[in-house]
């Protein structure tokens, strides 16, 4: 799926790999794209963030973690990581942790966020 066609993002089910510790996985999953957002589907920041890469020409994979059968334990070790409270959206780009909504949003008022999709390839701006 493209967003350039009206939707969200590259949708990926994460139930194709194994258990594990939840934070490694986390990474891994991070890392395997340029831009990677973890989602709840009915969260309205989620939404808000997904459209907002979308708008840019960015085509971010997605993991739905209320979609996945583990996507409770990666949500606690997103809380963990980020030090906070609700555990999603949470970006990353080219496998770094950007963070939560308020941080990507800061990085897009403040002009930091185009570079970085940039140097992550995601963006040829």
């Amino acid at each position: 799926m493209h967003c350039q066609t009206g939707s969200r993002g590259t949708y990926v089910p994460t139930t194709r790999t194994t258990a594990g510790d939840p934070l490694e996985r986390i990474e891994r999953l991070a890392s395997e794209n340029a831009v990677v957002i973890f989602s709840v589907s009915s969260c309205c920041m989620c939404h808000a963030i997904k459209r907002l890469f979308c708008g840019m020409g960015v085509n971010p994979t997605v993991y739905e973690l209320d979609e996945d059968p583990l996507g409770k334990d990666m949500e606690k070790a997103l809380m963990t990581l980020l030090e906070s409270s609700p555990a999603v959206p949470v970006v990353f780009i080219g496998g770094k942790l950007v963070g939560a909504m308020d941080r990507v949003m800061a990085s897009h008022i403040n002009g930091t966020l185009v570079p970085l999709l940039k140097q992550a390839g995601a963006l040829w701006l």
